[in-house]
């Protein structure tokens, strides 16, 4: 990974306390992120630096070139073979300055592609409860925008910089053996407009860095808002929303324009700094030549050297801005590498399942790994977790097994943990206490991949991922064959639709019209495609109508003689047929028994039940309905 960078606990995700980008430590951190990318391409910057160094070169030759000229018409000695060299500096100068040139630009698109890469793999692997409260729109944001912004620092700051300086240093040499007095003139004015440029860039950094924070509030407000675009355009919120993304654009706008008001002071500084040295030498110069303490070759030579620095002067003003974007972009993608990340081997021997489970390089097709081993095949035993620190508990001291075959519902009125008990099964959130077991092991001793293999989740969103009808089916199970796909569909009442479609299962969805209750019935089929030996449904049937739930029930019913199926439901039509039903009230189980037992004995099922005005069978007469 290319975005590790030493000492990660030493930083924080930023906050309004957070150190400024200018304090010390954080800006020496950014440079080493900033070194970080470069590292693995450094031998090709090394010849971009070499090929700086051969441009440069010629340019600080052609002033002692043209003097050796004025010299030799003057005392009219041949001037060709200075004119012939003259020429070739011009030449060998061009050449080298293109291939550098188009070097550096490549050199910059491969920096973008390492860090969007690194950054992209590491986003994929973040924990579930890193991502809590963020936005995807900023980190598209990052992985977009940001990047550019590097490339710019890591890739033409690095060689600018480095050609500035051999550009100014070789200049001030070299106007050293021509006259010392104007030599002197002339550092005077740099060191003055070197001070002063000095006390803008920290006022730039913070611009820049305010700039790139709008625009990714930019992005996550108009990623939301298109998001929900049907629910913002039937609540007559067009405006509302436009004028909240709009006003994240004005805010970046307003910084941006800083940013550039502070850039257009420090180049009118080195420019005028500049002409302010060409005076002082023209004036200062002339008098020294009527003294005759310098001849008028070597003045010439000496301004042409003055002139030259302007284009070092003016690129290295433009490299320290240039570096200020990067190091602010830098600070914002660090914030993405201190994100904790999902382990990639269990606690134990890394890269092996437990002792007596299948392991990761096991079967990988549809039941693949089946387990038939007696007792349940998810236990929680003890169970606490929690959001965040100091929080009320979700899930509170539980303790229940999941049957191996069967279907088990959790019921419960919303927030009471049923959607967390499904994130602990997952490891998407970690128990505070207690553990839970998978086939008798605790779930941190499996391997991420393994434990996920064996669960398909379906849930409560439904979303399709970008891809044909055929990528959505196939995304847990990539080796299915297209007969499987179609029996998934049939199971869930959409093998019809399907083949409506304009190119069938290779219609991709991002063009096709995709209903709520088809969107529902996509992910269930996904699920069902794999033919999981353990099953999550999370109100996957909320928007179904009544003869296609009916069907997924069966086709439930038929995966339930051979799995475990877990189902979480506020329909509760959707779980009455449940071999066992788990009732939660406030983080703990506070019933557990078949439906027929749960109406006899339990007052808030019977509640949950009066409430949705399920009717109950004759032989158990309820008397809250």
């Amino acid at each position: 990974m290319f975005l590790n960078i030493d000492h990660r606990s030493e930083y924080t995700v930023e906050t309004d306390t957070s150190p400024r980008p200018d304090d010390p430590p954080v800006r020496w951190a950014n440079l080493r992120l900033l070194w970080s990318f470069v590292r693995p391409h450094r031998w090709v910057l090394a010849l971009g630096i070499v090929l700086g160094l051969v441009a440069t070169g010629t340019s600080l030759a052609t002033p002692l070139v043209t003097k050796e000229i004025l010299d030799g018409l003057a005392e009219t000695a041949p001037i060709a073979p200075w004119v012939g060299v003259l020429v070739a500096l011009l030449v060998v100068g061009g050449v080298v300055g293109l291939v550098q040139w188009i070097m550096m630009g490549r050199l910059g698109e491969q920096v973008v592609l390492s860090v969007r890469t690194s950054m992209v793999r590491r986003l994929f692997r973040v924990r579930i409860d890193e991502l809590a409260g963020r936005s995807s729109g900023e980190f598209v944001t990052r992985v977009t925008s940001d990047t550019v912004l590097m490339r710019e620092a890591v890739a033409s700051s690095v060689v600018g910089f480095v050609n500035s300086i051999v550009g100014l240093v070789g200049a001030l040499l070299l106007m050293a053996t021509l006259d010392l007095v104007l030599l002197g003139v002339v550092v005077a004015v740099i060191a003055m407009v070197t001070g002063l440029i000095a006390g803008l860039m920290p006022r730039l950094a913070e611009a820049q860095k305010q700039a790139q924070a709008a625009i990714g509030r930019v992005g996550a407000a108009l990623e939301g808002a298109m998001r929900a675009i049907r629910t913002v355009k039937a609540s007559r919120a067009e405006e509302r929303e436009s004028d909240r993304v709009v006003s994240e654009a004005e805010e970046s706008a307003r910084q941006g324009i800083r940013a550039v008001r502070i850039e257009a002071v420090a180049w009118t500084i080195t420019g005028t700094g500049i002409s302010l040295a060409i005076m002082l030498v023209l004036a200062i110069g002339a008098y020294r030549v009527s003294a005759e303490a310098l001849t008028v070759s070597a003045l010439v030579a000496f301004l042409l050297y003055v002139f030259q620095l302007m284009m070092p002067a003016m690129e290295l003003s433009q490299v320290v801005t240039s570096l200020q974007s990067g190091i602010a972009a830098a600070a914002r993608i660090a914030e993405v590498d201190r994100l904790g990340v999902e382990p990639d081997s269990p606690r134990t021997t890394a890269g092996t399942a437990p002792d007596g489970a299948p392991g990761d390089g096991g079967a990988r097709g549809a039941g693949a790994g089946r387990r038939t081993a007696p007792g349940p095949v998810l236990s929680f035993h003890g169970v606490t977790a929690r959001y965040a620190p100091g929080s009320a508990p979700v899930l509170d001291g539980v303790s229940v097994d999941i049957a191996r075959t069967g279907h088990t519902a959790i019921v419960g009125p919303s927030g009471a943990g049923k959607t967390t008990m499904f994130s602990l099964m997952l490891r998407f959130l970690q128990p505070e206490h207690g553990h839970i077991a998978l086939d008798g092991v605790p779930l941190p001793d499996w391997p991420l991949d393994e434990l996920r293999r064996r669960i398909a989740y379906v849930e409560q969103e439904t979303p399709l991922v970008p891809g044909t009808l055929a990528d959505n089916l196939r995304y847990t199970h990539p080796e299915a064959d297209d007969d499987a796909l179609w029996e998934a569909l049939r199971a869930v009442r959409l093998d019809e639709r399907a083949r409506t479609l304009e190119q069938g299962l290779d219609t991709p969805l991002s063009t096709a019209v995709i209903s709520g209750g088809e969107r529902q019935r996509i992910a269930l089929a996904r699920a069902l495609v794999s033919d999981p030996e353990i099953l999550l449904l999370d109100e996957a049937t909320a928007q179904l109508d009544g003869l296609t739930e009916a069907a997924i029930q069966h086709s439930i019913g038929e995966l339930a003689a051979r799995g475990a199926v877990v189902t979480i439901a506020h329909r509760l039509s959707t779980v009455i047929d449940a071999d066992r039903i788990i009732v939660l009230e406030a983080g703990r189980p506070r019933a557990i028994g078949t439906h027929a037992e749960l109406l006899r004995t339990d007052d808030l099922y019977r509640e949950l039940v009066a409430a949705l005005r399920i009717a109950t069978p004759a032989a158990e007469p309820d008397p809250a309905v």
